[in-house]
């Protein structure tokens, strides 16, 4: 099987509401999805999510990156077999992005790609690569960011559907008013996060988490800025509220680091930040080998092609605390599938059994949403 193009398409996708935390605001989605061809004719699709904070890359540097640095180098080769995983993401050359942390979104697009190509090729599912240890998988709600009045409605919308597991975006002066007031309309039978997003300093993240510890707080999420993880290290010895990392945790180097400094209990693995699934496994098999938890983190804005490895990756894992994403047309629009990825009463969702990723892009959308189209052959 080689390949012998490429599409990219920049999208631009409305969002039924704004969706804020601490760092930003988005009212659109921000993502690249690339569409890969062979010699046959079979396609396949992946996507990555930039974001200049957590990685360092932007739409356009991750245009750029695939078409001048990873696309020349697989364009015309011959790919490995579709069962083997570990040989599509090693196929993928190890490069670099001047002024980003890795081009890990870009990585991860490709290789998604590659893998639904190959899958399709021979018309097997997902499941003979990752083969999923659960039937079922279950995701949480999130609180964005707001007054206080919004995070109650939001919250009591996730409990009249039966949400089990719900995620509450902090790193405001009103902290500890809408943690309380989002648990008390939850209910105590929720189980309840924290997201910071790196907002905190380390004074500031013990007094609110000292105050809302009494309310059954399961995790915070980046409580501190990314930097030496000996603070996140100090934070986890005086808090009684587990930390979990997320701009922290960007590669397996990241992971080796933070398991060395003893800095975190649980890893949020993302598959556009931890660049694709290859990488995402082996940074939740780090994390698991040690206690650390795995939380199957999404991108906001991302598009049924991320969910559905998203599914596969939390599908898979032996061990997985918590799964966020699949949030489809809850949040976007207009979503690319012909099938619906969002999650149902209580979180639920099924796996996705079809060819690939198991799903069934549809090319007219991307068009029509994209900002941006390149196509690439396999002479650049």
């Amino acid at each position: 099987m080689r390949l012998v193009g490429a599409t990219l398409y920049a999208l631009r996708i409305p969002f039924v509401e704004a969706f804020s935390h601490s760092a930003t605001e988005r009212r659109w989605s921000d993502s690249v999805v690339v569409r890969v061809r062979d010699d046959a004719g079979t396609e396949g699709f992946g996507e990555g999510a930039p974001r200049p904070y957590v990685t360092g890359e932007t739409v356009e540097t991750m245009l750029e990156h695939l078409g001048r640095d990873l696309w020349p180098r697989v364009a015309g080769r011959d790919l490995p077999p579709a069962g083997h995983l570990a040989g599509l993401a090693t196929f993928l050359p190890e490069t670099y992005l001047a002024g980003a942390l890795a081009p890990n979104a870009a990585r991860a697009a490709l290789e998604l790609a590659m893998l639904d190509c190959a899958l399709r090729r021979v018309g097997r599912p997902m499941a003979s690569v990752l083969p999923p240890r659960r039937t079922r998988v279950t995701y949480s709600g999130v609180v964005t960011a707001g007054s206080v009045e919004r995070a109650v409605q939001h919250a009591r919308r996730m409990r009249a559907i039966g949400m089990r597991h719900v995620k509450v975006k902090v790193g405001f002066d009103d902290d500890v008013a809408r943690v309380t007031a989002v648990r008390e309309a939850l209910g105590p039978d929720v189980t309840l996060r924290l997201d910071a997003n790196g907002a905190w300093t380390f004074e500031r993240a013990v007094a609110v988490l000292d105050a809302v510890a009494p309310l059954g707080i399961a995790a915070v999420e980046q409580p501190l800025p990314r930097g030496p993880v000996d603070d996140l290290a100090r934070l986890r010895q005086a808090t009684p509220v587990p930390v979990m990392v997320d701009e922290s945790l960007v590669t397996e180097a990241d992971a080796d680091a933070l398991i060395e400094a003893k800095a975190a209990d649980f890893f949020n693995v993302r598959i556009s930040k931890c660049g694709g699934l290859a990488r995402s496994l082996a940074i939740a098999a780090r994390g698991s080998a040690v206690g650390v938890g795995v939380q199957v983190g999404s991108q906001v804005g991302e598009t049924a092609i991320l969910s559905a490895a998203g599914r596969h990756l939390a599908a898979a894992l032996p061990e997985v605390t918590f799964v966020e994403g699949s949030f489809g047309t809850l949040l976007l629009a207009e979503d690319v599938s012909v099938e619906s990825v969002r999650f149902g009463h209580r979180g639920e969702a099924p796996l996705l059994t079809g060819p690939g990723l198991g799903i069934r892009v549809v090319e007219e959308r991307l068009r029509r949403r994209a900002i941006t189209v390149r196509e690439l052959s396999t002479e650049g």
